[in-house]
């Protein structure tokens, strides 16, 4: 039965596919139309994705942590403890069948990126819906805005399936996704902006750019269509900064985040590997043994401090240090309860992110510097609240390594821009003493920590120079040409076949043509008679004695993917092709077999 049920879903999807490339075929006949219509699209479901999952976190927590955590009588302890603990364990039993749904969810969308052509399996993404909203709504001390990431970015990877675009196309669709869902999860789309281009991208690519600004715009106007034109926390005052000699302080607050976002990090690191080599607690019971130690760090904490905010984001509780209405032993104590639930929560192996965490760490912390230029300087209890949304931007600096977001999502989240200059100073002094503490960004350490290494981002470019001087012969993959007359349908068969979906033509005079599968699906929805001849691409042919680095620049210079190889610069006919994921692959593997093994 669940065999029936599965072909026939199958079935469907694949008919649903189908017809959307016809209509797009139809209708948008042009790439660069396909790619700004689908940008459109995927900002408007993006949104309405992200929304749907705020909303349905925030039942969740109330239906599950809030109501525990305000039990009648004395059973409030034991809801309180107890909650997070089953959440985490109906969690872990589902990530048993869904792994990819676990941990935050930016290290996979950047690993997909990188090395998957920016394809996320949509039933991953459903999965990380569905157990993130279980985990954070039962207590877990974890962020929504991870999981919102890769939701988004699986949602842009669906609707891009549904076209006859190429892989290279498709890819540059998934930051389109990953924008909205941060425009989305913050209610700020500028940092939703440089976000995507400084942990995703990595590089300020054009061509990516546009449509993130068009996906982060419309996911805006979508979130505030329906949770209303106002900040993510509410600041009932306006702040700016009233002392300069207060600028010291805030130096300080950037030396102090910095400290508490390597301690932060590493702590992470660590306990993530203590729950992978830990025998006596089974995988799928281990977020379980995260959810009742941060139960029981929420009742002690609302037991003696007489506050909340270890569980869940912590928003209402943050919004109270921004305010100035937290005694300073509330905010240390919070400070490192936080600390400590947030890694043991994600360290267990939990589905949730560390934004939203990272931001409540350093608020408390700012607002501990407030206390002591209070008392130091003599000034009034208004610069608390100062304090605490400063800490915000340099915890955030430290641990997420994003420095331009770091300002700018704190102006959007808040709506006070009166604190650019104390903001800078603690943002860049975390980010530079973080880096120089512990070079390797979290997400980066966390991808290396589960074997996946990400080149692009942390190897020394002369080496990146040296394997891009191997010849073409190595990399290339031996291909069969195909006769001009053959039909569209055997010749789809033949490219879904082949290795990297292309195949040289038949050679006729001295030009070569490459065949290849997308075209060639496009061409088939049409219904016409065509031959190869007919959807073939002229293309540059390269010798097989070249090296990697002529093939890309041939790439770019034409605008093609792929190319045909020939054994020698007057050969006529083409017996192999190289392709981009061909190189591309190649680099990883190399990378993936000769790093540093660790410590």
């Amino acid at each position: 039965m669940i065999r029936r049920v599965t072909r026939l879903l199958t079935e469907a999807s694949d008919a649903v596919r189908a017809k959307g490339r016809q209509l797009l075929v139809a209708y948008v006949p042009s790439e660069s139309q396909y790619i700004f219509a689908l940008t459109l699209v995927i900002g408007a479901v993006c949104g309405l994705v992200a929304v749907g999952f705020h909303l349905a976190i925030g039942l969740a927590e109330h239906l599950l942590i809030d109501r525990a955590m305000h039990a009648v009588g004395w059973t409030w302890v034991a809801w309180t403890v107890v909650t997070p603990a089953l959440g985490g364990l109906l969690a872990g039993i589902a990530l048993v069948w869904l792994p990819e749904a676990r941990g935050s969810g930016i290290p996979q969308v950047k690993k997909s990126f990188a090395l998957n052509h920016g394809h996320i399996r949509f039933r991953d993404a459903v999965g990380k819906f569905a157990i993130s909203v279980v985990q954070i709504g039962s207590g877990a001390s974890l962020g929504r805005e991870g999981p919102t990431v890769f939701l988004t970015a699986g949602t842009a990877s669906l609707l891009s399936s549904f076209t006859p675009l190429p892989p290279k196309s498709k890819r540059r669709l998934m930051p389109v996704g990953v924008a909205a869902g941060i425009a989305a999860a913050f209610n700020a789309p500028i940092a939703a902006v440089t976000f995507t281009i400084e942990e995703i991208v990595g590089t300020l690519d054009q061509t990516v750019l546009s449509g993130v600004v068009v996906a982060a715009a419309v996911a805006a106007v979508i979130e505030r269509s329906v949770l209303g034109v106002h900040p993510v926390i509410e600041v009932a005052q306006g702040f700016s900064l009233e002392h300069a000699s207060s600028l010291p302080f805030y130096a300080l607050l950037g030396v102090c985040a910095a400290f508490v976002s390597v301690l932060f990090t590493d702590s992470i690191l660590q306990v993530r590997t203590g729950f992978r080599n830990l025998q006596s607690v089974p995988l799928w019971a281990q977020p379980a043994v995260g959810g009742l130690f941060t139960g029981c760090l929420a009742a002690a904490v609302l037991w003696f401090m007489k506050t909340e905010g270890v569980t869940g984001g912590g928003y209402e509780t943050l919004g109270r240090a921004l305010a100035g209405r937290l005694a300073v032993d509330v905010l240390v104590v919070l400070c490192l309860a936080k600390v400590a639930a947030t890694v043991v929560s994600y360290s267990s192996g939990g589905a949730g992110g560390i934004f939203a965490p990272s931001l409540f760490v350093g608020a408390m912390l700012g607002g501990v510097l407030g206390y002591l230029d209070m008392a130091l300087l003599d000034h009034n209890g208004h610069e608390l609240g100062a304090f605490a949304l400063v800490g915000m931007g340099a915890a955030f600096a430290g641990i997420v390594r994003a420095p331009i977001t770091s300002v700018l999502i704190i102006f959007e989240m808040t709506g006070s821009y009166g604190l650019v200059l104390p903001l800078m100073i603690a943002n860049m002094t975390s980010y530079g003493l973080a880096r120089h503490f512990r070079p390797t960004p979290l997400y980066d350490a966390l991808l290396e920590q589960d074997g996946v290494h990400l080149p692009s981002r942390t190897d020394h470019p002369r080496s990146v120079d040296s394997l891009l001087s191997t010849r073409v012969a190595l990399v290339a993959i031996k291909a069969e040409p195909v006769p001009a007359s053959v039909a569209l349908e055997p010749l789809l068969t033949l490219l879904v076949a082949a290795k990297g979906g292309a195949l040289p033509l038949e050679a006729s005079g001295t030009t070569h043509a490459l065949l290849l599968v997308e075209t060639v699906r496009a061409r088939l929805l049409e219904g016409k008679a065509l031959l190869a001849a007919d959807v073939a691409r002229k293309a540059p042919a390269i010798s097989a004695a070249a090296d990697l680095l002529e093939a890309l620049r041939l790439m770019e210079l034409h605008q093609i993917d792929a190319l045909p190889v020939i054994d020698a610069p007057d050969s006529l006919q083409a017996h192999a092709v190289l392709t981009r994921s061909d190189v591309g692959h190649f680099l990883s593997s190399h990378y993936a077999r000769n790093k540093p093994t660790p410590a």
